[in-house]
């Protein structure tokens, strides 16, 4: 797995303001789904936001991004903090498993047919590790996030372009560092015209996710993110509750950021193209085992 890290974040007027916004997040009334709203509410005082403060560690979380139609997940990674590093593991969306309740399909279909839990369950076994919550987001969301931050920096590594008239998408980017903000991160975000697939999509989200990452934990960020998750909350649901969610954007700002991918490449089987994922609990479900590689039911591409 490719690693990439961020700058390390740790200054004392950081951890300060980490300490404060943690308190102010606890005054914002969130549950499973966040309260919607059209503008940045006024953030409220609060008394000994200190109070049974505790760190976020050792938990993993699932973030699922929601494509266009509302049904399948465009983007799947594990978000986990562990040892003052924050790590995020990309899941192709395309990886083939053989889902105990579901049978076999995509990685992405799998919240469709069995919401979260479903995918939390699954991940579990599949990442040798427990997926404890989640947090799934639609691409309105994303446009509304990045907008109420002022945009995201991200160096657009060639030139994007794609039009679909039928659906009123037009993706009109040239490369190099640039501000990125509404639909122009979400063109960024969903463009896949080229030979490189879905893997293309993932190294362009991992340098959205960086940018997203570096811009959160400045605290003149930090201060205003209860009323950014407000604002965004009609299209942001979450099992977390606010303690979790405190302790996890306060233990954020004060780690790196780790970086990687599953590793997978392409195969086709009955027809239709799947990824062969690496899976870290090893288990074998898509791998070239023998008696599938004889019965010639699948092709890999190379």
């Amino acid at each position: 797995m490719n690693v990439q890290r961020s700058p390390n974040k740790k200054t004392l007027f950081t951890a300060a303001v980490l300490g404060l916004f943690s308190g102010l997040l606890l005054s914002i009334p969130l549950s499973r789904s966040l309260i919607p709203s059209t503008e940045v509410p006024n953030l409220v005082s609060v008394s000994n936001p200190f109070e049974g403060w505790s760190s976020f560690d050792n938990e993993n979380i699932v973030v699922l991004g929601m494509d266009a139609g509302g049904g399948n997940t465009d983007t799947i990674f594990i978000l986990g903090i562990e040892n003052g590093e924050t790590s995020i593991i990309q899941i192709p969306r395309d990886s083939y498993i053989d889902s105990r309740s579901f049978g076999s399909m995509k990685a992405n279909a799998l919240h469709a047919r069995g919401g979260p839990d479903a995918v939390k369950t699954e991940l579990t076994r599949l990442m040798g590790r427990p997926i404890n919550h989640h947090i799934l987001v639609n691409l309105e969301g994303i446009r509304t996030i990045s907008d109420l931050l002022g945009g995201l920096e991200v160096d657009v590594p060639k030139r994007l372009y794609y039009q679909d008239k039928s659906q009123g998408l037009l993706i009109d980017l040239q490369p190099g560092p640039q501000l990125l903000k509404g639909r122009e991160l979400e063109g960024f975000l969903r463009w896949r015209h080229d030979g490189e697939g879905d893997f293309g999509r993932l190294d362009r989200q991992q340098l959205v996710l960086k940018s997203l990452f570096n811009k959160l934990i400045k605290p003149q960020h930090l201060i205003r993110l209860p009323a950014l998750i407000t604002a965004a909350g009609r299209n942001l649901e979450t099992d977390l509750g606010p303690m979790e969610l405190g302790k996890l954007i306060t233990t954020m700002g004060t780690t790196e950021l780790q970086t990687s991918r599953l590793k997978a490449r392409p195969f086709y089987q009955n027809g239709v193209s799947y990824l062969d994922t690496q899976w870290p609990a090893n288990v074998p479900e898509r791998g070239i085992d023998s008696s599938e590689s004889s019965s010639r039911r699948f092709q890999l591409l190379f």
